[in-house]
């Protein structure tokens, strides 16, 4: 069974892909990477002013240490800019990525519900017998989960990549190397921070990796019974206008009472689910700057670091196991992300039977219809 899910799986994912990539490599998709190229500039942009501010903090405090008026009022002058800048760029993000994935989910929207409406492909999924696919929920949902995410995606990992590699060498610089005594014997570690961070990131995202892996299967059905939920009110309302006969009504409502069982019952396996994620994700957020702060301690009371460049390293620590452990922060979107795409993907998949279906004798009742975005699925 389980074998037989991930061949199932495998082949939602190339199916979503075999359609959703053409976004990316069609005739107009120049202004697609020409805007790829934009949001990675202001990543890159953002990146520098995290770097300015880094630097700033570590001005900011040693001036404290010191009792410098004149440094503290200088570090006060450039605190507007960098703020300014900060939001600017924070503002441009926003726009450009949800005009990246506002763009993306009408083209592939507009590709599934043509898909979908051609030859009467509705009125036959309807009928098949053991297709559940609940289409509707599944291009208004699924398609923006599935279109959105991998745009954040994208840029949360690049600027991970570009923190990680910036603020590994702050570290590297700021934190040094650590002599220490160890059962009578002195040991010398170059970079120790770096080292450190990359020993606790690792231990974090293995841990999340170990209580969140069934995440996906039970958003996926927690997904499915809240469409079949919807489906069973969308049928009690066609027995009130009329459309379906009086004389279901009984049978309607204990289905749709047995669909909201369900959807409890999901929710319950996705709230104990989203507890043990949870308990990694806040237990980190909770420790990473404090592990920052008390690995830095020592080489501070020992004078071998200003308080400036104490705070400098926690922080740049904070930042570096932040990149590491991109994964923990975003692990329930991620899986709330592929369950979407696999359910976006099955409906193709169903949706491609009846092609076959066709082919073996079944006309098409109505001709293909074409919007101005449609090409070929």
């Amino acid at each position: 069974m389980a074998e037989d899910s991930e061949d199932r799986g495998d082949l939602e994912w190339s199916r979503f892909w075999l359609t959703a990539r053409h976004f990316w490599c069609g005739v107009r998709a120049w202004r697609v990477w020409l805007l790829c190229a934009f949001l990675v500039i202001i990543v890159v942009l953002q990146l520098y002013v995290q770097f300015r501010f880094n630097y700033w903090n570590r001005d900011f405090f040693d001036a404290l240490e010191s009792r410098n008026p004149a440094r503290l009022r200088e570090a006060a002058y450039l605190l507007v800019p960098l703020c300014l800048g900060s939001v600017v760029l924070a503002v441009t993000s926003v726009w450009g990525r949800m005009t990246m994935q506002r763009n993306w989910r009408e083209w592939l929207t507009t590709k599934v519900i043509n898909y979908w409406v051609e030859n009467d492909r509705y009125a036959r999924l309807a009928a098949a017998e053991g297709e559940q696919k609940i289409p509707e929920y599944r291009i208004a949902e699924d398609v923006r989960i599935a279109t959105d995410a991998p745009v954040d995606f994208a840029l949360g990992v690049i600027s991970s990549l570009l923190t990680a590699i910036i603020f590994v060498q702050v570290l590297w610089q700021v934190g040094g190397p650590i002599t220490f005594t160890w059962w009578g014997h002195e040991l010398w570690i170059p970079g120790y921070l770096v080292i450190s961070v990359a020993v606790y990131s690792g231990l974090v995202t293995s841990a999340m990796i170990w209580v969140g892996w069934p995440l996906t299967r039970v958003i996926q059905s927690k997904d499915q019974a809240e469409a079949e939920l919807i489906t069973a009110a969308h049928l009690l309302r066609d027995i009130g206008e009329g459309v379906t006969p009086k004389q279901q009504e009984r049978g309607v409502i204990d289905g749709l009472w047995q669909a909201l069982r369900h959807v409890v019952k999901q929710w319950l396996r996705l709230c104990w689910q989203l507890m043990r994620t949870t308990s990694v994700s806040h237990l980190n957020s909770l420790l990473a700057p404090i592990i920052g702060l008390v690995l830095c301690a020592p080489k501070f009371l020992n004078g071998a670091m200003t308080l400036g460049e104490l705070t400098q390293a926690a922080a740049a620590f904070t930042l570096v196991q932040g990149s590491f452990n991109w994964l923990v922060d975003n692990y329930s979107r991620v899986a709330d992300w592929i369950s979407s795409l696999e359910r976006v993907g099955g409906l193709l998949l169903s949706l491609d039977k009846l092609n076959h279906h066709a082919a073996a004798g079944d006309a098409p009742l109505t001709p293909p219809l074409r919007s101005p975005l449609q090409q070929d699925v």
